[in-house]
């Protein structure tokens, strides 16, 4: 199958990581993947919302938006409040870092995750989670050189991508092209020791059956573990 970039079906778009992008912010990266661009960004307040008050742990939330001209046609700013898709997609990259962190060892602490998308094709929600674990990792570096860690809070890494059908056949990471005609189109959240955080799969016309779900599934495990080394690298290089 001949994708529209070229690209083989089981190969990642060109992937490039800019650490420190933000200059005021404790943790940041760009992420590029293909046209999609990512500014993620972790800002560290020494309070815990107030359910947590007292009980000696921290909390990691997120905040997931789209610039107006990241898209093909301008998006409106969303001023009155979140839709449900950014609801939808501020609280996975929440959900999915806490799934990977001790809290207690960030004490009494709230880590602030913006995701901002300046440029879309397709896989905006997985590029910002697989940026949002490399700016964590880079803020708890800088709070670690402070002495304010209580211990290590990643017990993992973390990425994400897109698989999908195209044409009948098994896609990795999908342009918005590719993505808006896929028969099938699924968001893989994945440990870098294999577990899963999160399966997100829709058939958009026809059903898929299992085979066709472990096609994807494999994708996705491959895509991941190419990005782990990246985001793995880039921290190192980052915090040496």
């Amino acid at each position: 199958m001949a994708r529209i970039d070229g690209r083989e079906p089981d190969q990642l778009r060109p992937v490039t990581i800019t650490p420190g992008y933000m200059k005021h912010a404790e943790g940041s990266v760009l992420i590029e993947m293909g046209d999609t661009h990512v500014i993620c960004s972790v800002s560290v307040e020494d309070r815990v919302p107030h359910f947590l008050i007292g009980k000696g742990q921290g909390w990691i939330t997120a905040e997931y938006s789209m610039l107006p001209r990241s898209t093909h046609t301008r998006t409106q700013r969303e001023t009155r409040g979140v839709k449900g898709r950014t609801q939808e997609i501020q609280r996975l990259i929440g959900r999915a870092i806490r799934g990977i962190s001790n809290l207690k060892n960030v004490g009494e602490r709230t880590l602030w995750i913006d995701c901002d998308v300046i440029r879309a094709d397709g896989g905006t929600r997985t590029a910002s989670i697989t940026g949002a674990y490399i700016a964590v990792a880079l803020a708890l570096d800088t709070l670690k050189q402070k002495d304010k860690l209580k211990g290590d809070v990643l017990r993992d890494s973390l990425a994400a991508i897109s698989v999908g059908i195209v044409d009948g056949t098994p896609c990795l990471d999908l342009c918005y092209q590719e993505d808006s005609s896929a028969e099938v189109d699924m968001n893989v959240v994945m440990t870098g020791d294999g577990r899963f955080v999160e399966l997100q799969g829709t058939a958009e016309g026809e059903p898929f059956d299992a085979d066709q779900m472990q096609a994807l599934v494999g994708l996705a495990t491959k895509g991941i573990n190419e990005l782990t080394v990246i985001q793995n690298s880039t921290i190192a290089e980052a915090t040496a």
